[in-house]
């Protein structure tokens, strides 16, 4: 039960985009586009989830070794390395994927939310299976937010929307608004 609480905070409660507001250049670029905003966030559940597990192993060996210092260094190695499996994976299966994620991919590298996610669960000291948990939450969340806001956009896309709020400025203000109703979430789970 714990373990399904820890997944709904970061889902909703905690979500990265709306509450944290981590992701933001992936969120804002990529969800123009229902295909390649679910293509984005299934390759950030894919590279989030696979990161923690395998950056919470490599914390714990740092702190035995008294390395703690070189956590985010090694946890950026840790998620360029699977940026770039999945960049050859997508590419080789799915070029049309491939090219309408175009730099935004390779960015998953760069993405503050996977290397947010990694490096707060290593403060909170999570365990293995709740650092887990928590990411397979947190990516959920963020893949969420990235195919509402993209469906959105497109419906946006067919209204006759005056000039000044065309483009990035309707983005902007439907991306405030999805935050604030997702603080309704807020106090569901302590």
């Amino acid at each position: 039960m714990k373990l399904v609480l820890i997944v709904i905070s970061a889902m909703f409660v905690n979500n990265f985009v709306f509450s944290r507001f981590l992701g933001i250049c992936p969120y804002l670029g990529v969800s123009k586009k229902i295909d390649s905003a679910v293509g984005m966030g299934l390759a950030v559940i894919f590279v989030m989830t696979v990161s923690a597990a395998i950056a919470w192993f490599l914390d714990q060996i740092l702190i035995s070794l008294g390395l703690g210092f070189l956590r985010t260094i090694v946890f950026i190695l840790v998620i360029a390395a699977f940026v770039q499996f999945i960049e050859l994976f997508i590419k080789k299966n799915n070029p049309s994927l491939y090219d309408s994620l175009g730099i935004y991919l390779p960015l998953i590298t760069t993405n503050c939310a996977i290397l947010g996610l990694v490096l707060l669960n290593s403060m909170l000291k999570l365990g293995f299976l709740a650092a887990v948990f928590n990411a397979l939450g947190a990516s959920s969340g963020f893949a969420m937010a990235l195919v509402i806001f993209a469906a959105i956009r497109e419906k946006l896309e067919l209204y006759d929307i005056p000039k000044p709020f065309q483009d990035l400025s309707i983005a902007l203000i439907t991306a405030g608004l999805l935050s604030m109703a997702f603080l309704g979430f807020q106090g569901i789970v302590k």
